[in-house]
């Protein structure tokens, strides 16, 4: 057995863990049939579990098209865990892939939420208001 209290998997977590994931982290809660739809449709995706338990604590996944856009979403940690690098660690591997593979000009979004802001700001993502705004539909 490791002595990392974490080990970081190159995989979406199962369906029922991400949707712990997204509730108890404070994401809005998904139902199993659009989590079903949405994680093989992932570009990337990774996930963090307790080594000692294999419970998945943190995830994060890119949706894209591969040439131009790439999309970071589902960034989560439980709240148990936060505060221990797990988003950077998440973070970091997700832009890596997507480093290791997009071509160049690659166009990297997110929507930040007020507590992951710090984070994405030291990884290089910088607010694009007010020349541009994120808008949403809920169908």
């Amino acid at each position: 057995m490791t002595d990392e209290p974490y080990r970081l998997l190159h995989t979406a977590p199962p369906v029922e863990a991400y949707l712990r994931l997204r509730a108890e982290s404070g994401l809005s809660p998904k139902r199993a049939d659009q989590a079903r739809a949405a994680l093989p449709g992932s570009w990337a995706a990774v996930h963090i579990v307790e080594t000692a338990t294999g419970t998945p604590v943190a995830m994060g996944r890119v949706i894209g098209d591969g040439g131009w856009y790439f999309h970071i979403a589902d960034m989560a940690v439980l709240p148990g865990h936060q505060r221990q690098g797990l988003g950077d660690r998440v973070l970091t591997e997700l832009l890596a892939q997507i480093r290791a593979e997009a071509p160049a000009g690659a166009w990297v979004t997110l929507m930040a939420d007020p507590p992951g802001r710090r984070l994405y700001a030291r990884h290089g993502f910088l607010e694009t208001a007010p020349d541009s705004l994120g808008m949403a539909l809920t169908l």
